[in-house]
């Protein structure tokens, strides 16, 4: 298995996630009616798809080993960029939850916070995927020495194989295409 691989695939499917939150808060724009179900299941993809699932993999696995390995260029890379990026996407759903939260108890001027919250976050990952696979993980592939890269991705298909036991890739890649036919 080769972990860099996986990961940009993870990133075709937290794009199309991305694509779903955008319309759906096109809808909130308009006027609609906020589908709390299918916001809260977004969430619920981002948290533990996009973040537990991804981000730890990066975080645990290649971020660490770069700043270990790499020195000082990594380091500023990782912790001042991604995984500030990181934090700062928790954020956003943090704050899209609470909004959400917001409207159902009858404040209706929370749908901004709602479009807000969920639209800067579709905008973060967007920019963050495209850092990653244009440059974290091609300065990973060219500077980590091959028994590092064998390391990782020996590890990272271990936690891919628990995380198939855990049906974790199987239950959000059919949320989200249950979402994208809602479209």
């Amino acid at each position: 298995m080769d972990l860099i691989e996986v990961m940009v695939e993870e990133h075709r499917y937290i794009k199309r996630m991305l694509a779903v939150m955008r319309k759906y808060c096109y809808r909130v724009m308009k006027g609609e009616q906020i589908q709390y179900g299918d916001f809260f299941e977004m969430i619920d993809f981002v948290r533990n798809y996009a973040d537990r699932h991804h981000h730890g993999k990066e975080e645990k696995l290649l971020f660490d080993r770069m700043m270990n390995e790499l020195g000082r260029p990594a380091e500023m890379l990782v912790r001042h960029g991604m995984l500030v990026e990181h934090d700062l996407g928790r954020l956003h759903m943090q704050e899209l939850e609470a909004a959400l939260k917001k409207v159902m108890e009858g404040d209706d001027e929370a749908r901004l916070d709602v479009i807000a919250n969920a639209i800067s976050y579709t905008h973060l990952l967007h920019r963050h995927i495209d850092k990653e696979d244009g440059v974290v993980y091609k300065y990973a592939q060219n500077n980590l020495v091959k028994e590092t890269m064998d390391k990782l991705n020996a590890e990272g298909e271990q936690l891919e194989q628990e995380a198939e036991r855990e049906h974790i890739q199987e239950k959000y890649i059919k949320l989200l295409a249950e979402l994208e036919s809602k479209l």
